[in-house]
C-alpha cells in the first residue's frame, strides 16, 4: 500500500488555499466581535479609537489607506502570478472563472443600480454588490472539508483573482477624487524607477519596498486611491516561470511573506475596524431602503445567478468545461458562495459614500446581510450535495 511522504511539502497553491481559508475563518470571528462591541458599552471607545488622530490621518484612515494597501500588494501579486504562472496562464483556464467572473460583476451591479435609479448620490455605490471575499468564501468551503472538490476550490480562487482585478480597475476609474498634477507626476516617476529597477533584473526586495513606500505616499497625496498603490507596486516585481513547486523568485518569496500577515492581521484588522455598526433604531423598514436592499440583493440573488449563469452558459456552449469531478449543485453551491462580498464590498462602500455616515452605515447593513444569506446557504447548499468523487490528493 502507497503511504504519504511525511516530508512532501505542500504546493503552492495548496498552501494558498489553506491560508486563505483559516483568514477567512479568523474575519468571520473579528467582524462578529465588532458587531458585539459596537451595540455594548464599550462603542463609545471603539468609536472614538478608531477616529483619533495619528500623524495626521485617523487611525482608521491608517487601516484604509495604509494597511489595506499592503492587502492590495498582495492582491496584484497573486494576479500577477495567477496570469504568468499559475491557474490563470492559458486562456482555456481562464474561460470559465472568467465568463463566471463577469456574470457576478455585471448581474449585482444591475440589480444595485435597478433599485437606486434616479439618486445620483446612491449610485454611487454601484459596484459596492459586484466584488466577492476570497478568504471568507474559502473559509466557508473549508467547514466542509473533503465535500468539495479541489477543482471548485481552484475555480473559486481563479474566480475570485479575476474579481479583484475587475475592482481594482473599478477604483481606479470610479472612485477617484480631485487630482493633483504634481504628485501624479511624482509618481509617475516612482513607477519609472520601478521598472527600470525590474528591467536592469534588480532581484532583492528592499530597493522595490523602499520605492514602493514612497510611491504610495505620492498616489495618497495625488486624489487616487493610496492602495492602487500596491498594485502598481506588485507588477514590477521580479517573477521567475517555474515548474516546480519550490520557485525561490523575488515574488514568490514576497508573497509568501505577506500571506500570513493579510491574512491574520491586516485584513481582521480592517474587518474588525469596519464591521461594528450599532443596531440602535435598525428596523426592517431601514433594511427595505434602496443601498442596503440593492446590496443584500445584488450580493445574495445577483451573485449566484451572475456566477451560476454565465458559467451555466459558457458549459453549455461548450467554450469551457465543467471543473474535474464538480456537479451542478457543487457548482450552484459555489456559485451563492460567491455572494459573500465582505472585505472588498464594504472597502467600495467607503470610497463610493467618502461624506456620508447614514450611507457607510446602510453599506455595512447590506454587506454583512447579503454576505451572511450567501455564506448560509452556500454552505447548506454544499453540504447536502452527494460528494461522489474519489478522494483528492
Amino acid at each position: 500500500m502507497q503511504t504519504e511522504n511525511p516530508r512532501r511539502v505542500p504546493s503552492i497553491l495548496r498552501s494558498f488555499l489553506d491560508s486563505e481559508a483559516s483568514g477567512g475563518l479568523t474575519l468571520m470571528f473579528v467582524a462578529a466581535l465588532a458587531l458585539v462591541i459596537a451595540n455594548s458599552p464599550l462603542a463609545p471607545l471603539y468609536f472614538d479609537v478608531l477616529h483619533r488622530y495619528v500623524f495626521g490621518l485617523s487611525v482608521l484612515h491608517w487601516i484604509n489607506d495604509a494597511l489595506m494597501a499592503v492587502f492590495f500588494l498582495l492582491v496584484g501579486l497573486e494576479i500577477k502570478r495567477e496570469f504568468l504562472d499559475g491557474q490563470l496562464a492559458t486562456w482555456t483556464r481562464r474561460v470559465l472563472p472568467g465568463i463566471a467572473a463577469l456574470g457576478g460583476m455585471v448581474v449585482p451591479a444591475a440589480i444595485f443600480v435597478a433599485l437606486n435609479l434616479g439618486d445620483p448620490e446612491r449610485l454611487r455605490g454601484w459596484a459596492i454588490p459586484s466584488a466577492t471575499d476570497i478568504a471568507f468564501a474559502l473559509g466557508v468551503l473549508s467547514l466542509l472539508g473533503p465535500r468539495v472538490p479541489i477543482s471548485l476550490k481552484i475555480f473559486l480562487t481563479a474566480l475570485a483573482i479575476l474579481d479583484d482585478l475587475g475592482a481594482v480597475l473599478i477604483i481606479a476609474v470610479f472612485y477617484t477624487a480631485d487630482l493633483s498634477p504634481l504628485m501624479l507626476g511624482l509618481s509617475t516617476a516612482m513607477l519609472l524607477v520601478l521598472a527600470a529597477l525590474n528591467r536592469t533584473g534588480v532581484k532583492h526586495l528592499a530597493p522595490y519596498l523602499i520605492v514602493g513606500a514612497a510611491l504610495w505616499f505620492f498616489v495618497l497625496k495625488s486624489g487616487i486611491h493610496a492602495t492602487l498603490a500596491g498594485v502598481a507596486l506588485a507588477l514590477f516585481i521580479p517573477l521567475k516561470i517555474s515548474a516546480g513547486d519550490h520557485p525561490e523568485s523575488p515574488l514568490h518569496r514576497l508573497e509568501h511573506v505577506l500571506q500570513p500577515w493579510v491574512a491574520f492581521l491586516i485584513i481582521p484588522v480592517f474587518g474588525f475596524a469596519n464591521a461594528g455598526v450599532s443596531f440602535a433604531g435598525l428596523s426592517f423598514a431601514k433594511l427595505a431602503e434602496p443601498v442596503p436592499l440593492g446590496i443584500a440583493l445584488g450580493l445574495f440573488a445577483g451573485k449566484q445567478v451572475g456566477v451560476f449563469g454565465f458559467a451555466w452558459l459558457a458549459i453549455r456552449l461548450k467554450l469551457a468545461d465543467m471543473p474535474r469531478y464538480a456537479s451542478w449543485p457543487h457548482l450552484y453551491g459555489v456559485s451563492v458562495l460567491c455572494g459573500i462580498g465582505f472585505t472588498m464590498s464594504l472597502f467600495i462602500g467607503l470610497l463610493a459614500f467618502p461624506y456620508s455616515e447614514q450611507l457607510q452605515n446602510e453599506t455595512k447593513f447590506g454587506v454583512l446581510l447579503g454576505s451572511t444569506a450567501a455564506g448560509l446557504v452556500g454552505w447548506l447548499i454544499l453540504r447536502l450535495t452527494k460528494a461522489d468523487f474519489p478522494e483528492q490528493p
